[in-house]
């Protein structure tokens, strides 16, 4: 149902006093050729959007509002629940209150979708496309179709002397540091067997920042000045060799162990926003004990107690492939050691059940630079793309 015949047929419940011109634009209030005057555009269309949106009956809108979440509910009419909630204050405080987060309605909505946890019910499936040393996570992408799909987020790879970053980004063109759609990176060692995950912005748990006293270039207050670790891979040597995955290990700093138990944890319900003088950056490698061996020093620790740690669920032999073979449901069609699916660790408390573990996150090759990634609670996209990548990296030690 359109928005104008939803107005349409609501409009008797309130009377006739409150009226709504309909030859007004409904993406940003853009006023009608009529209209033209010499005077400032912007206050014209915030007058316009406080003197008729913004003062839509709040029992009216939410009904709207309502339907267009119910009736929009997949990629692209999703963009129509977006556009709803840019249209001033008002509408943006309800649609926050109308939209699940992905753990509940298993919907990717707004950009902080992609830092909550996936469904609690069923794997989300997405797709990774490789484009040289560029990454792009899709949702809702096939190979039988022609379509992309609704991009995620997209990831570039850049090499240095003794290790390797992947910047994350909401920006599928300008994937950059530089800028307010960088949301994190991945960086890995130099033979690619310890990764460690970084977010651009601090989590609920209150990741760990160590603050970097060198000289610094000031950069716009919106972007971060920090990494934040929140998760930590670890590959071991592949004793299958290239009939077999590869064994792995996750922890992840900023989601409780009790995630995986019923109730659960809280949800992040939007970005923080960060400036350059609160948020120290953080040196990378530049220790005898850098951030990326935390996961084999916290297992001699005990530092990984009350953090989520995930591990590569073991293959199974098949007599008739002559290989060991993980159960991707069709998901994933071709063999490569890249292949994995992760399951909580017993670490959690969990119960070692082989035949009912339950997945949380699956990669697999599908195609020439096509990869499937499908994940769920208590993880999240951003997470998962993170610890993909991590996987579809080339190592020099485990092949």
């Amino acid at each position: 149902m359109s928005f104008k015949s939803i107005l349409q047929d609501k409009k008797g419940k309130f009377g006739s006093s409150w009226r709504i011109r309909l030859n007004l634009k409904f993406s940003y209030g853009m006023i009608s050729r009529s209209h033209r005057v010499v005077q400032d555009t912007s206050f014209r269309i915030d007058a316009l959007k406080q003197s008729c949106w913004a003062n839509v009956p709040p029992e009216l809108l939410r009904e709207v509002l309502m339907r267009i979440e119910a009736s929009d509910d997949t990629w692209p009419l999703r963009k129509n629940v977006v556009a709803c909630a840019g249209v001033c204050n008002n509408w943006r405080e309800m649609m926050k209150e109308i939209v699940k987060s992905p753990e509940v309605s298993g919907k990717l909505t707004f950009p902080i979708s992609l830092k909550q946890p996936g469904p609690r019910d069923f794997l989300l499936q997405c797709y990774i496309k490789r484009s040289n040393q560029a990454y792009y996570l899709f949702l809702g992408l096939n190979q039988a179709s022609t379509d992309d799909g609704k991009f995620l987020l997209a990831a570039r790879k850049r090499r240095h002397l003794t290790c390797t970053d992947y910047i994350i980004s909401l920006n599928s063109e300008n994937v950059s540091k530089g800028n307010s759609a960088f949301v994190g990176k991945l960086r890995s060692n130099f033979l690619g067997t310890k990764f460690t995950i970084y977010d651009a912005q601090p989590s609920n748990t209150g990741a760990n920042v160590t603050k970097f006293h060198s000289t610094m270039k000031q950069v716009s207050p919106r972007v971060p000045a920090g990494d934040y670790p929140v998760g930590h891979i670890a590959y071991e040597l592949n004793v299958l060799g290239s009939r077999g995955s590869r064994r792995m290990k996750c922890v992840l700093d900023a989601i409780p162990a009790r995630a995986v138990e019923p109730g659960g944890a809280p949800t992040q319900t939007e970005f923080v926003d960060s400036n350059s003088d609160s948020t120290p950056s953080l040196p990378l490698f530049g220790s005898k004990s850098g951030p990326a061996e935390s996961v084999q020093s916290g297992q001699q620790s005990g530092q990984n107690e009350g953090m989520l740690v995930l591990r590569s669920k073991a293959p199974r032999w098949l007599e008739q492939l002559q290989r060991w073979c993980l159960n991707f449901n069709r998901r994933v069609t071709e063999a490569s050691v890249k292949n994995f699916q992760l399951v909580a660790s017993p670490e959690n408390g969990v119960a070692a059940d082989p035949e009912h573990e339950n997945v949380i996150l699956e990669c697999g090759k599908v195609g020439k630079d096509v990869f499937t990634m499908d994940y769920q609670y208590p993880i999240s996209a951003f997470q998962a793309f993170a610890i993909c990548l991590s996987s579809i990296d080339s190592k020099i030690a485990c092949e």
